[in-house]
């Protein structure tokens, strides 16, 4: 699996969520045979859902394509560090693998604020690794608040 590639449709998702005035992360999820099996980017303005974030909408795509709300062997590439939210769709989902672009001080759950992938209470603990295109990643979502305040 070509990380920097799949994360690099991360970032088209996160581009996608920046062009509806929204917060610009995007997340992709990919099966064993390196397929895209869900996407999205966040959405929780226009859609007047809390939940609309990037992962849980890749989440809901990728386990209605594959018809199960398990989603094992697979991995999710997200743009920015996932939060408690995702952090608990995604252990709920059973997936193996989370990809990270840049790190989220303020609300990450997989090592900045939280650690959730390593709690040992919790019945699941996917791999983590970040910093993957986190350059593209710091710059989309710094740009978009830099943009805001000039505003």
């Amino acid at each position: 699996m070509d990380d920097e590639f799949y994360m690099n449709l991360a970032l088209r998702e996160a581009k996608k969520a920046s062009e509806i005035d929204e917060v610009p992360v995007g997340a992709i999820i990919v099966n064993q045979q390196d397929k895209v099996i869900g996407y999205g980017h966040n959405n929780p303005i226009s859609s007047s859902d809390p939940t609309g974030h990037a992962e849980i909408n890749a989440i809901r795509m990728a386990s209605k394509a594959i018809n199960n709300y398990r989603l094992a062997d697979t991995t999710i590439y997200v743009t920015i560090e996932p939060c408690i939210m995702c952090m608990g769709a995604i252990i709920n989902a059973r997936i193996k693998k989370i990809v990270f672009g840049t790190k989220d001080p303020k609300w990450g759950a997989a090592g900045s604020l939280y650690n959730m992938a390593e709690d040992k209470r919790l019945n699941h603990h996917p791999k983590v690794v970040n910093g993957i295109c986190r350059d593209q990643a710091k710059e989309i979502i710094q740009s978009f608040f830099r943009h805001k305040r000039s505003k």
